[in-house]
C-alpha cells in the first residue's frame, strides 16, 4: 500500500472530532444494548461523519479520517460493558453506577484489549489471509471519500436517523404508534407465542448481521418459542395461575433462556478449540520474526516500554477497584484481589486472541462475545469457590446468600467484557489502517483515547436510562411502567447464572439440555460446511434466550438486506459493471442511521423521562382508540421499510 502523500494523521482536532462521535455513539450503543442485546459497529458510519465535517474544516487526509474512525469505535466496543454493570443492580448490590468504579473498570478493561492486540497483530493481520470484512469495507469507503470527495453516505446516515427518530417518537414518546405485535395461541396445556418487533433499529442490525445470522437467530427463536415453551408450559404446573401469555414468557425467561445459555457455552468452546492452532502457529510465526527491521511507519507498534507501563498501570487499576469494593465489607481480600487480577490478564488474552481471530472472518458484529461473557461469568465463580475451598477467600463474600460473591463475580466479568470487546474491534481497524498506509502505534494511541471518553460517558448513561427506564425486573421507583423497562437480557442471565452457582440452585438441567443442543448444533454445522453451507451454532443459540420480538424482526432485516443485496446483484451482473464502493454502502448508511436515530431518540427520552419523573410524560395514547396504534404501527413500519429498499435501489441504480 502506497502511503498517502500528505502524513496528516493523528491530530488534536482529530482527537477532539473523534471524542464527539465516540460520545454520540456510546450513549446509542449502551442504549440499544440494554434494549436488544445487540450494539452496532461504528467505524463505518464514523469514517463517513469524519470526512464530511474534516473536508468542511479542510485539508482533511485519508490518514487522518482513519485515525478518527479508529478513535470513534471504541463507541462500539467499549460500550459492550452493558452486558454485565447492570447486573450489580439487578442483583441487588447497586443502586446506581458509581462513577469512578464503573469508568475505572470500563477503561482499565479497555487498555487490555488494546494492549493484547498488539502482539496479534502481526500473526493475524499482517501475515494473515483474514478477510476482515468490516475492516476492508472501512478501508473502502475511506478510500472513494478520498477519491470522489462527496458526501452521499453522510446524507445516508443522517436520512435513516430522521426516519428512524421521527418512527421511534412517535411510538415510545408518543405512543401513538405500536411497538411489539405480539400473537398469543394455545393447544390444550401447550401456549404458543411468538411477537414482531416494530423497530426501524432492529431492522437496521438484521441487516449489518446478514442473512446466515439473521436465519440463524430465527431458527433459535422457533426453537424457543416452536417447541421448547410450549412443551415446557404443557408439562410444567402453572401454580400462580398465570395468563397463558404471562405463563410462556415466565416459562421462557427461568429454563428455556438457560438452554440457549448452555448452548451459546458448547458453540463458544467449540469456536475456540477452532481457533486455537491458527492462533499458536500465527504467535510463534509473530515471536520467530521479532528480530526483523520494521518499516518505520507502517510497521511500528507502541514501544514495549510504554506497553510495559501501560500494562502494569491497567493491572492497579485493577487491583484497586477490586480492592476499594470489598474492602467495606470483607476482611483478608487481598489473595482474591491477585487472583481476579490474573484471571483478567490470562482469560483476557485468550479471549482476546479467539475473538479478534474470529472477527477476522466474520466480522466484529459477529464474533462470539456474548458466549465468551457467559464462558467468563461461570469461570471465574468457580474460581471464587476454588479460592474458598482452599481457606483464600473471605468468608463474608459467602454470607448474606452469597451477593457479595455474585456482585464480585460480575465484576470481575465487566473488565473482562471490556478487554474482549476492545480486542475484537481493534483488529478490525489494524487492518484498515494496514490498507490506508496508517501507522500502527498512532492507531493504537487513538484507541485508547476512544476508550478513556468511553469510560467517561458510559457511568452517566447507564445512570440515566435506569432512572428513566428501569431494567426488567428491576425498578429504581415504584410505580413505573414494567412494559417499557429496558430489557437488559445479558445482565440478567449473568446476575442470574452467577447466583446460581453461589447459592447451588443454578437449573444445571437446562444448561445440560441447552449443552446438547450446541453439541448438535455444532455437529450439523460441520456437515453443512462440507456441502459449502453454514448454520452458526453461536446465531442459534443467541436466538433461543433474546426475546422473539427482536429475533423474529432481526431475521427481517437480514432477509430485506439480502434481497436488495441480491437484485443490486443480478442487476451489475446484467450491465456487467461494478458500482462505487461508495454507493454500494449507502443500504448499510442507511441502516446505521436506523439504528443511530432510534437509539439517540431513547436516550433523549430518557433524559426527558429522569427530569419529569415518569417515562410516558409526553403519550397522547389516552386520547385514541385502543386498536388504532398497532395499525398505525404497522403502515409506519411497512412504510419506513419501503423507503429504506427504494433508497438503496436508487443508489445502486445511480452508480450504474
Amino acid at each position: 500500500m502506497t502511503p498517502s502523500p500528505t502524513r496528516r494523521e493523528l491530530t488534536l482536532r482529530g482527537l477532539i472530532l473523534g471524542a464527539l462521535i465516540t460520545i454520540v455513539f456510546t450513549a446509542s450503543n449502551v442504549y440499544l444494548g440494554l434494549r436488544i442485546g445487540l450494539t452496532f459497529a461504528s467505524s463505518i458510519p464514523a469514517a463517513v461523519i469524519s470526512m464530511a465535517v474534516l473536508r468542511m474544516l479542510g485539508g482533511g487526509s485519508i490518514l487522518e479520517n482513519n485515525m478518527v474512525q479508529s478513535q470513534a469505535s471504541a463507541a462500539g466496543t467499549l460500550s459492550c460493558v452493558f452486558a454485565t454493570f447492570p447486573g450489580l443492580v439487578m442483583a441487588g448490590y447497586w443502586q446506581n453506577f458509581p462513577f469512578w468504579q464503573t469508568a475505572g473498570l470500563s477503561l482499565a478493561g479497555g487498555i487490555l484489549g488494546v494492549l493484547f492486540t498488539i502482539p496479534l497483530r502481526r500473526a493475524l493481520v499482517t501475515e494473515s489471509s483474514l478477510p476482515y470484512p468490516e475492516g476492508v469495507a472501512a478501508a473502502e469507503i475511506l478510500r472513494a471519500g478520498a477519491e470522489k470527495g462527496h458526501s452521499q453516505g453522510l446524507r445516508a446516515l443522517i436520512g435513516g436517523g430522521i426516519i428512524a427518530t421521527l418512527f421511534s417518537f412517535a411510538s415510545a414518546g408518543l405512543r401513538l404508534l405500536a411497538d411489539t405485535l405480539t400473537l398469543t395461541a394455545s393447544a390444550g396445556a401447550a401456549v404458543f407465542q411468538f411477537s414482531g418487533g416494530l423497530s426501524l433499529a432492529l431492522v437496521g442490525a438484521g441487516y449489518l448481521v446478514g442473512l446466515a445470522g439473521g436465519l440463524a437467530m430465527l431458527l433459535g427463536c422457533i426453537l424457543a418459542w416452536g417447541m421448547g415453551v410450549p412443551w415446557l408450559t404443557a408439562h410444567l404446573p402453572n401454580p400462580q395461575h398465570l395468563a397463558p401469555a404471562a405463563f410462556a414468557h415466565d416459562v421462557w425467561l427461568h429454563k428455556v433462556r438457560f438452554i440457549g445459555a448452555g448452548a451459546i457455552a458448547v458453540a463458544s468452546l467449540w469456536t475456540l478449540v477452532e481457533l486455537m492452532p491458527p492462533v499458536l502457529r500465527g504467535l510463534r510465526a509473530m515471536f520467530a520474526g521479532r528480530g526483523q527491521t520494521l518499516v518505520p511507519d507502517a510497521e511500528r507498534d507502541m514501544s514495549g516500554r510504554s506497553m510495559g507501563l501501560l500494562l502494569l498501570l491497567s493491572a492497579a487499576m485493577l487491583a484497586g477497584l477490586f480492592a476499594y469494593f470489598l474492602a467495606p465489607v470483607a476482611v483478608g481480600f487481598w489473595p482474591v484481589v491477585a487472583a481476579a487480577v490474573l484471571f483478567c490478564i490470562v482469560f483476557g488474552f485468550i479471549m482476546a486472541a479467539a475473538c479478534g481471530y474470529m472477527a477476522g472472518i466474520v466480522g466484529s458484529s459477529s464474533s462470539p462475545i456474548s458466549g465468551i461473557i457467559i464462558i467468563g461469568a461461570v469461570l471465574s465463580a468457580l474460581m471464587i469457590l476454588a479460592l474458598e475451598a482452599l481457606g483464600l477467600a473471605p468468608t463474608s463474600m459467602m454470607a448474606e446468600g452469597q451477593k457479595l460473591a455474585t456482585a464480585f463475580t460480575i465484576l470481575v466479568l465487566s473488565a473482562i467484557t471490556a478487554t474482549v470487546a476492545i480486542s475484537n474491534d481493534n483488529l478490525q481497524d489494524l487492518k484498515t489502517g494496514q490498507l490506508v498506509g496508517a501507522s500502527p502505534w498512532k492507531q493504537e494511541v487513538a484507541l485508547i483515547v476512544g476508550c478513556v471518553v468511553g469510560a467517561a460517558v458510559i457511568p452517566p448513561v447507564l445512570n440515566l436510562l435506569y432512572q428513566a427506564y428501569g431494567f426488567a425486573g428491576t425498578m429504581p421507583r415504584p410505580g413505573m411502567d414494567p412494559t417499557h423497562a429496558l430489557s437488559a437480557p445479558q445482565p440478567a442471565l449473568i446476575a442470574m447464572i452467577a447466583n446460581g452457582i453461589f447459592t447451588h440452585s443454578l437449573d444445571w438441567s437446562m444448561l445440560s439440555i441447552g449443552m446438547v443442543l450446541g453439541a448438535v448444533l455444532v455437529g450439523v454445522d460441520q456437515l453443512l460446511r462440507r456441502r459449502h453451507m453454514a448454520l452458526p451454532p453461536l446465531g442459534v443459540a443467541v436466538g433461543l434466550y433474546l426475546p422473539a420480538s427482536v429475533s423474529i424482526t432481526l431475521a427481517f432485516g437480514a432477509i430485506l438486506g439480502w434481497g436488495l443485496k441480491h437484485h443490486t446483484k443480478t442487476r451489475r451482473a446484467q450491465t456487467a459493471q461494478d458500482a462505487p464502493a461508495s454507493n454500494a454502502a449507502i443500504g448499510t448508511m442507511l441502516a446505521s442511521g436506523f439504528i443511530v436515530g432510534e437509539s439517540l431518540t431513547g436516550v433523549a427520552l430518557a433524559v426527558l423521562s429522569g427530569a419529569l419523573g415518569q417515562d410516558d410524560a409526553l403519550s397522547i395514547a389516552q386520547y385514541v382508540p385502543q386498536s388504532l396504534p398497532p395499525v398505525l404501527g404497522v403502515a409506519a413500519f411497512g412504510a419506513a421499510c419501503w423507503w429504506f429498499a427504494r433508497k438503496t435501489l436508487q443508489a445502486e441504480a445511480l452508480g450504474r
